[in-house]
């Protein structure tokens, strides 16, 4: 009777300890169902998401749910602002898939810069923007717009100038063109 009891127990133990050195949780486990495959979609969101279709059963479940999002909300978009979205939809189709690790990172890298850093990166970004796109390209082909949007330590509160950096950036942006 004891082993039998003994033996149960053992058992029991086993048992309730296999779930515990299972396998690492699915997206299931975490929190992520599964998304609907291409040809599961509805004739409206299949038009939104277009320019994702070759890649959509390629996508892992979580970023299928963001575009299904996104493509829930368009309806309510203004035009311009769904233009905007199809725009940068066909955009990120056309990236390699490093290339859109590389701006995910970049991404995850500008949300973890302190306030006056994100500003001072904006206000770069919107001088670079204004810039004829002959000038603009001409940077890129010598591979300074990277130094452009790049926040050195020291220019975060002044610029070597002595300007303060909102000032100094539009500046030294608009300088660093006209070398060109």
């Amino acid at each position: 009777m004891v082993k039998r009891r003994l033996a149960g127990g053992v058992i029991l133990c086993f048992a309730l300890a296999t779930p515990l050195v299972a396998e690492t949780p699915t997206t299931i486990i975490i929190g992520t169902p599964p998304q609907p495959d291409w040809t599961q979609l509805n004739t409206q969101q299949k038009n939104i998401l277009t320019p994702l279709a070759g890649d959509w059963d390629k996508m892992e479940n979580v970023r299928r749910k963001k575009w299904l999002g996104i493509a829930e909300r368009y309806p309510n978009m203004a035009p311009n602002e769904q233009g905007r979205v199809q725009l940068r939809m066909r955009e990120w189709a056309n990236l390699t898939p490093e290339q859109r690790a590389k701006a995910r990172d970049t991404y995850k890298d500008f949300n973890q810069l302190p306030a006056e850093q994100k500003k001072i990166v904006k206000q770069k970004w919107e001088a670079y923007s204004s810039l004829p796109s002959e000038e603009k390209q001409r940077i890129r082909e010598n591979s300074k717009s990277s130094r452009l949007l790049t926040v050195p330590a020291q220019e975060a509160s002044k610029s070597p100038s002595g300007e303060p950096a909102s000032q100094a950036t539009a500046a030294e942006t608009t300088s660093e063109a006209g070398k060109q």
